[in-house]
C-alpha cells in the first residue's frame, strides 16, 4: 500500500484500481485506528476514475 499519499496529477489511477486500493486497505486493517484520510483520498480516486470511465464510454 503507500506508505505516502500519491500527489494527483495525469496519471490517476482508473476506478478498478482505486477499488482494489480501498479493498486492500479495508482488508488488511491498519490497527484499531481508521485511516480516514486515505480512505478519502482513495474514494476521490475512484471517483475521478469512475467519472473518467463513463465519460469515454460516452463518446
Amino acid at each position: 500500500m503507500y506508505k505516502t499519499l500519491p500527489t494527483a496529477g495525469p496519471a490517476r489511477p482508473s476506478a478498478s484500481e482505486a477499488n482494489e486500493a480501498i479493498r486492500h486497505l479495508v482488508e488488511t486493517g491498519v490497527d484499531s485506528e481508521w485511516p480516514s484520510e486515505a480512505y478519502e483520498f482513495l474514494l476521490g480516486e475512484w471517483a475521478a476514475g469512475s467519472r473518467a470511465e463513463v465519460g469515454s464510454a460516452a463518446l
